[in-house]
């Protein structure tokens, strides 16, 4: 189903971007005890199913150029929350995996981040929330 327009005076995009830095400012406050930045908090809530990944696909799935995570996985490595090794099979690639203190650290992200949804959607419709994913799918499709 397609819209006619954007409702005037009133920006979707402006509105997510609000949201999103205010998400920000209060996922890292929740997460303060674990002194990791919004980035290094982003890239261990990626690997947070225990996957390994590429450090192209972390890039594409935390929204980084490689060369930009390069420093993030530099700090996590250090602070030994991530290893990095080469892929079976492609010694060219290198492959990014949680260590057991990653692990922890990325269960405690997650969590944090249920329990942040789950107040900010508490009390809202169901169909609001169907509808809030289905605009959130659209913007990703269309960035893609």
């Amino acid at each position: 189903m397609k819209t006619e327009s954007v409702p005037s005076g009133r920006s979707a995009l402006l509105a997510l971007q609000r949201a999103t830095h205010a998400t920000l400012q209060l996922i890292a406050t929740e997460l303060v005890d674990l002194d990791l930045t919004a980035s290094e908090i982003n890239a261990l809530a990626n690997l947070a199913d225990g996957q390994g990944r590429t450090v192209s696909q972390l890039g594409a799935a935390v929204g980084a150029r490689p060369t930009t995570l390069t420093s993030v996985l530099d700090r996590l490595e250090r602070r030994g929350h991530i290893t990095r090794g080469t892929r079976a099979g492609d010694r060219r690639s290198v492959l990014v995996e949680l260590t057991d203190t990653g692990r922890a650290a990325a269960a405690v992200i997650t969590q944090t981040l249920a329990d942040v949804e789950n107040r900010a959607l508490d009390g809202l419709p169901a169909e609001a929330v169907t509808g809030f994913y289905a605009v959130l799918d659209a913007l990703v499709e269309e960035g893609s």
